[in-house]
């Protein structure tokens, strides 16, 4: 393995941002992915960074409902293996060292998907730590995201996030004016997924917002999630949101990913729509004294 990440370019090119498929890395056994390492990183985040709770949950759970273990962000990751908890650290770009881990990934990543998606930006790194057996509920996530496996086993269930007997148009507008990020798939859905089993060394490429849960084996998981943002995902995010409104205002909207040029022109309305708010509240007077 000559880089980081191990991509099969044609594999890569089939599937980037359209379908799940596995890569490889090099990364397990990693020094910053020690449980020491990661207490120290938890400690310089932010508190709203830092994501927690009860490992012990179904694969959809409504998230007003999710249990919280009671102890400390530090504590929990001290006591990953035996407390039955379920955690994220949240932009670890914060840090130099994981800043320059991620950005070694993602540069790897964009060689091969600029042809297809050019424009990677916004890029953010995630750290899930887990006890064992833990499940993480179905959810999507609104960006490009690579799934690297650090420490013990997983086995990760994808699913067609453009398959609408599954995932509504309804739901994903949900989702991207600020709903949760857990979903409840449509109907009879399990062997509609792909399964991927995750040791130390295995990745998975997850498209942009394709539904997935994630099953711990029966030791410690750490992963990394390194991810980004294209203009591609950037305009269909903003489509949804515009067709939110629309839907609001009695219309019928086209459903995004129908029409570019459509989802293209609601990107460009949603941005000049905010750049007028913003220019009527700059205008406003100011109460003096």
């Amino acid at each position: 393995m000559a880089g980081l990440l191990d991509m099969e370019p044609l594999r890569f090119e089939a599937g980037f941002d359209r379908r799940p498929f596995r890569i490889r890395h090099g990364l397990a056994g990693h020094p910053l992915f020690a449980l020491p390492r990661l207490v120290e990183l938890s400690r310089t985040l932010p508190e709203e960074l830092v994501e927690y709770n009860a490992g012990d949950l179904p694969v959809t759970l409504d998230p007003d409902r999710t249990p919280r273990t009671g102890l400390s962000i530090q504590e929990t990751i001290r006591r990953i293996d035996d407390c039955r908890s379920w955690m994220v650290l949240k932009n670890v770009e914060r840090d130099p060292e994981y800043r320059a881990l991620l950005d070694g990934c993602l540069d790897e990543v964009r060689e091969l998907a600029e042809p297809r998606s050019p424009g990677m930006r916004g890029r953010v790194g995630f750290i899930f730590i887990t006890s064992p057996s833990s499940v993480t509920p179905c959810h999507l996530d609104p960006e490009c995201n690579f799934l690297l496996q650090m420490r013990g086993t997983k086995a990760i269930h994808v699913f067609d996030g453009t398959d609408r007997e599954l995932l509504p148009e309804r739901e994903l507008e949900r989702f991207f004016t600020g709903g949760h990020r857990n979903v409840a798939l449509a109907g009879r859905h399990e062997a509609r997924g792909l399964a991927f089993e995750l040791s130390p060394g295995d990745g998975v490429h997850v498209p942009w917002a394709f539904p997935h849960y994630v099953r711990n084996g029966p030791e410690v998981s750490i992963s990394f999630s390194v991810t980004f943002q294209t203009p591609s995902t950037e305009r269909r995010a903003i489509a949804f949101k515009v067709n939110s409104h629309l839907r609001r205002l009695g219309l019928s909207p086209r459903p995004v990913g129908r029409s570019a040029w459509r989802d293209a022109a609601k990107a460009r309305a949603f941005h000049a729509a905010r750049g007028v708010a913003h220019l009527l509240r700059a205008a406003r007077p100011r109460a003096t004294a």
